[in-house]
Parts: C-alpha cells; structure tokens; sequence
C-alpha cells in the first residue's frame, strides 16, 4: 500500500512581505532625513543670514577688544580682549566657510537682520548703529572709546562689549527658534553660552570700576 505523500507547506509569505515593506519605508524616511539634513541652505534661508551678520557683529566685537587691549595695562581685562579676539575671529571664519561651502556669496542685498523678522529683534542697537544689528556700537561710540584712555576707557568698553553680546545672544537664540541644522545650531548654542558667561564677568570686572551697565536690551 502506498503511503501518500503530503504537499510541502507553503511559505506564509503575508508577514515577511510586511516586514520588507516596513523596512523599505524606514529606510526612504531616514533616506529623505540624511538628504534633508544635507541640503545647502538657500541665500535667504536664517542659516545664511546668521552666518553673514553675525560676522559683521563679531568683527566689531574684534575692533572694539583691539582698541581696549592696546589701551589697558590691567591683566585681567587684557586676558578678556585677547579671549574675544581669538573666538570671535575663529567663528567668524568658520560663518564664511558654512557660505562657500554652501556655495552663497559673503554679501547679498537682502537687508541686514531679515531673517531674524517677528523673532525678538526689538530694542537692536544703539541710534546710528550700522544696520541695526543688535547691540552694534554706534560711530560715534567707537569713536569715543578710542579716544578715552585708563579707566574710563575700560569701563566704556566693558560696558559696550556687555551690551554687544547681549546683542549676539540675542541673534543666537533667535537662530535656534528657526533652524535645526546641526552645525550652526551647536554653533548657536556655544555662542549664547560663551557669551552669557562672559557677560556676566564683564558686569563684575564693569562694578569694580565704579561703572554700570547699560540698559539691557535682552
């Protein structure tokens, strides 16, 4: 008697093909995130407008601590001017190659500050401060400063370097309301913390002089 043979089962293809296809959507998304992420910013994205006005803040930043560390023989203060200098300088060159390597112009004719619009820019600068930029010096400020000499030089200073980076924290975080593109937020982040700390010992070296800050325009 022949003993009957039974069909192989099937393979239960229902399931496997659910996993591939879950597996080809997971990987499109994280697809499209790597592309997304990758994606030069365009000229009149925020990104592309931190980079080009915060180099001009932070090259002001740079003339100012000059004038004050050529003008001072406190160690202290001159340690803080030197620390300016060197970070500001670095991040300003680091702001023009995010442009060249976004393939954007140092320059555009959009106006200053455009895309920090309905983000907090109140209060920006000082009356006849180029571009209206935050916490900017005004000319004859500048002027000023370099004419002072001793301690009322250092005591301008302290007090329009405290309110310039209260300007820049005010750039940075209006930048990490609108982007969350990796190397400028970090960049963003660093610059508000760095800067905060630095506020905050320039208003105790300004009260040891005698001098007060000015209104704050955070």
């Amino acid at each position: 008697m022949e003993t009957a043979v039974e069909d192989p089962p099937k393979p239960r293809r229902g399931p496997a093909l659910g996993v591939l296809l879950g597996c080809l959507v997971l990987a499109g998304a994280l697809l499209l995130l790597v592309v997304g992420r990758t994606t030069a910013p365009t000229d009149a994205s925020p990104e592309a407008g931190f980079a080009r006005d915060m180099a001009v803040h932070h090259a002001q930043a740079v003339q100012m601590s000059f004038i004050a560390r050529d003008g001072s023989e406190d160690e202290a203060l001159r340690t803080l001017t030197y620390d300016i200098i060197v970070t500001q300088t670095a991040q300003r060159g680091i702001f023009m190659g995010w442009l060249q390597q976004w393939g954007l112009n140092q320059s555009t004719e959009r106006p200053p500050m455009a895309w920090m619009a309905g983000h907090g820019h109140s209060s920006p600068a000082a009356p006849g401060a180029p571009a209206t930029m935050p916490g900017m010096a005004s000319g004859d400020e500048l002027g000023e400063l370099t004419r002072a000499a001793g301690k009322d030089q250092e005591i301008l200073f302290l007090q329009l370097m405290i309110r310039h980076h209260e300007g820049g924290v005010q750039m940075a975080q209006s930048l990490l309301k609108l982007s969350d593109r990796e190397e400028v937020a970090t960049m963003a982040r660093n610059i508000v913390n760095g800067q905060a700390g630095e506020i905050a010992l320039m208003t105790d070296m300004l009260r040891q002089r005698g001098g007060q800050p000015l209104p704050s325009i955070l």
